[in-house]
């Protein structure tokens, strides 16, 4: 029988793949349509910014002398779901500038303006922010079509900002700007004003004409989300910024003394249950943790930073994630604004740079700039902790050690050609009878409108204290090791393929990475072509995807082989589903365990204000604790409703059900419950509650296990910000723990204040 599912199986995976590669009459993988073939588009247009004409306010009104000189676009096509058709509403974009700013005016119009979508929020509330209507812009200042800064804005001015890179497909939301924007609901539509300071910004030197590389774009969600730009999107191009406006002018702008100085002061007092469950709470001392961080734009294209016992503490909890079953480290992303400051700089295929790795730092410094084709990233910390990965290829160790450990990382990369670089990267910690340094080169090649090829090579040093070498398994005395990437991917309008080779020796370390697993050779083939539908059709996209990996550790052992075959699909009411069947085996602790599961995820946003999606598996699994197969049901469903223009409720809980023959092995639930008032742009009251019940069964279980295991998280938070580094958070977190045999118990909680002000000249 078990044969018979494997057969099937396969003659599925080859039945689609065949299906996939002759959908839509797409060309063989390696060809290039023919020219003919080709859609010619119209060439984007290019726009001379001359200077304003009068002092402008950020209101929302457009109502100076300098808008009616200012240079114009029209928002024209839309890209998605239509194919660069009309854009079924009108939007003017107005730019000019001043010596200090740039500044960008939209007139959005609409024919039922009580249908837009607006609701206040925190900035940069991306996945929030996106179910509103809103306008954005991009500035690829250097116009080299490699990097861009990204500004999103709602109609009541909510901001969200971003960096872009094009060779990563990278796009970071963390990283913020200090900049004005004004939002207003008309009778025609919505208004938005924009004023971004250049010493927000990096550009080439000196004090003539500039060209920049520009796109403004509209999102106007009804019952699909209608994507529109001043510039056609060619869908058989892979490049975004080669595509943009251009615009050019900027004469004799100035960053001003271009610099930025931070004072942040934490007060924080924490209190501990000490003699857990029946101690009593005892008070903690109030800790006052003044620190400050500073920048200088040395020239417009050249930044340094520097940073004292700079405040890193966490106001906004990590997403809760289920630490139960698992093999490998968990990834948390980067949130504080010194890693967050030119973090493109040090982006390479393999993740080499996780300033995360830096805990508890006691200064840091960094210096990141382009100049002409070379682009330099560098930063040094010393930190007072030392976390430590220990990778193999059946899973993670980890350590934190209470020693300093110094850092550095030093980036460079030249531009080649039109749009392909070469790069250098060295990375090194040292501490207590400790070092880890890893030195690379890196590349990414344009071979053409659809392919690119990107590759790494690594080498590693790495020694260990011997206590620590010991305990955990391991080299005694210094080794090194290697990792290798190679990648090549193409893009076009009904077919997109990525294969990718990637080796990670098993003495391979990156301790400034993120590098959960080495010993392994790998080789993944994605295939995944894609059908358009019709503007009003039942479906906008259709996408086909076959997926096969095989892994090897380096004695030649196969330890994971997969194949994933899936469709997804794009229609009305923001609809999305994708299912996926997959089936693979691997090689656990000397046991083979294979497996066939079932995976998808579904999500609508029918309406104003309303977001609701599922992520689901179902099928065999692997018991890692015990080395064995599996079942498992795992069901993760959200909501996220918008109470009008101030309230918001999101809602996530995450259920895992682990069986043997029948018999559970755990039942996992984990919710989060998030309620946010916001009283203005600038302020708001959240409130979050994570509650866990992890409950095993110690029958099951090779070694002692608790029968229950309980957590509860909550904070509450009240915040004010001028902009993201002028702020008042006051807050309080609480943390309770339990088991089968002791109830929910409060165990910690901290009272904290943070104050923080940007002074900038």
């Amino acid at each position: 029988m078990e044969t018979n599912r494997k057969v099937t199986f396969f003659q599925l995976l080859v039945a689609t793949s065949l299906l996939a590669l002759s959908s839509g009459g797409m060309f063989l993988a390696g060809q290039e349509p023919p020219d003919a073939a080709r859609k010619e588009y119209p060439l984007a247009k290019n726009a001379v910014v001359t200077p304003a004409s009068s002092l402008i306010k950020v209101d929302g009104r457009l109502d100076e002398e300098a808008w009616k000189n200012a240079a114009m676009l029209e928002i024209l096509y839309e890209w998605q779901p239509g194919e660069n058709t009309p854009a079924p509403v009108r939007t003017e974009v107005l730019v000019t500038y001043d010596r200090a700013k740039l500044h960008v005016g939209f007139r959005c119009f609409d024919p039922e303006p009580r249908k837009i979508r607006a609701h206040l929020m925190d900035r940069d509330a991306i996945d929030t922010f996106i179910m509103d209507d809103h306008v954005s812009l991009m500035l690829d200042t250097f116009n080299d079509e490699r990097r861009a800064f990204q500004f999103r804005i709602n109609p009541l001015g909510v901001q969200a900002d971003a960096n872009f890179s094009e060779l990563e497909g990278y796009e970071d939301f963390s990283w913020d700007a200090i900049w004005e924007s004004a939002g207003r609901i008309t009778d025609f539509g919505y208004v938005v004003e924009v004023a971004i300071p250049f010493n927000q910004l990096r550009f080439p030197k000196g004090g003539k004409e500039l060209t920049w590389g520009f796109e403004a774009d509209r999102s106007w969600p009804r019952t699909v989300r209608h994507r529109m730009s001043t510039h056609v999107r060619d869908r058989d191009r892979n490049c975004l910024l080669c595509q943009f406006n251009k615009i050019s002018g900027f004469q004799h702008i100035s960053p001003g003394k271009n610099l930025e100085f931070d004072p942040t002061l934490t007060v924080q007092r924490s209190d501990v249950r000490e003699d857990f469950p029946g101690g009593r709470m005892e008070a903690g001392i109030v800790k006052f943790d003044p620190g400050i961080t500073a920048r200088w734009g040395v020239t417009p294209n050249l930044m340094l930073n520097a940073t004292v016992n700079p405040d890193f503490s966490q106001v906004e909890a990590d997403a809760a994630q289920l630490d139960v079953n698992t093999r490998f480290a968990l990834y948390y992303p980067e949130k504080r604004p010194f890693f967050l400051e030119g973090a493109d700089f040090f982006l390479t295929p393999l993740e080499m740079v996780f300033s995360r790795t830096v805990a508890d730092p006691l200064w840091g410094g960094k210096a990141t700039g382009k100049i002409g084709a070379n682009a330099v990233g560098v930063f040094v910390t010393q930190d007072r902790i030392n976390n430590l990965l220990f990778p193999s290829n059946q899973g993670t160790g980890m350590v934190s050690l209470d020693d300093d450990a110094w850092g550095g990382v030093f980036r460079f990369r030249r531009d080649i050609g039109r749009n392909s670089t070469l790069g250098v990267l060295y990375t090194g910690r040292a501490g207590d009878d400790y070092s880890n340094q890893v030195l690379g080169a890196d590349g990414f090649l344009r071979l053409s409108r659809t392919k690119t090829f990107s590759w790494q090579a690594l080498y590693s040093s790495t020694d260990y204290p011997e206590a620590v070498a010991a305990r955990y398994g391991q080299a005694a005395d210094p080794f090194s090791g290697y990792a290798l990437y190679g990648s090549l991917r193409h893009d076009s309008r009904n077919l997109i393929y990525l294969v990718s080779y990637k080796d990670l020796g098993s003495d391979f370390r990156a301790d400034f990475g993120f590098v959960p697993r080495v010993d392994t050779r790998s080789v993944t083939v994605n295939i995944h072509p894609v059908i358009w539908g019709r503007p009003g059709g039942w479906f906008d996209r259709l996408g086909f995807q076959v997926v096969g990996t095989r892994v090897t550790d380096h004695d030649g052992n196969q330890t994971d082989i997969e194949g994933r075959i899936g469709v997804g699909y794009d229609g009305p009411l923001q609809s999305v589903l994708q299912v996926f069947l997959l089936s693979n085996k691997i090689l656990y602790q000397g046991v083979e365990i294979e497996r066939t599961f079932q995976s998808g995820y579904l999500e609508m946003k029918p309406r104003k204000g309303l977001w609701y999606w599922l992520y689901w598996e179902a099928g065999d699994a692997v018991d890692y604790a015990n080395a064995r197969p599996a079942s498992s049901v795992l069901l993760n469903p959200s909501l996220e409703i918008g109470l009008g223009r101030h309230l918001n409720l999101n809602l996530n809980h995450i259920y895992e059900n682990l069986t043997l023959k029948g018999d559970r092995i755990y039942l996992a639930n984990l919710l989060q419950a998030r309620l946010i008032y916001n009283f203005s742009v600038r302020s708001f009251l959240r409130a979050i509650v994570q509650y866990s019940d992890v409950k095993y069964n110690p029958v099951l279980y090779s070694y002692p296990v608790e029968e229950r295991e309980k957590g509860l998280f909550m904070q509450l938070l009240f915040s004010y910000k001028i902009n993201p580094q002028t702020v008042l958070f006051l807050g309080y977190t609480d943390k309770g723990i339990g088991t089968a045999n002791i109830d929910l118990t409060r165990a910690s909680r901290t009272f904290f204040l943070k104050i923080g002000y940007a002074l900038v000249r």
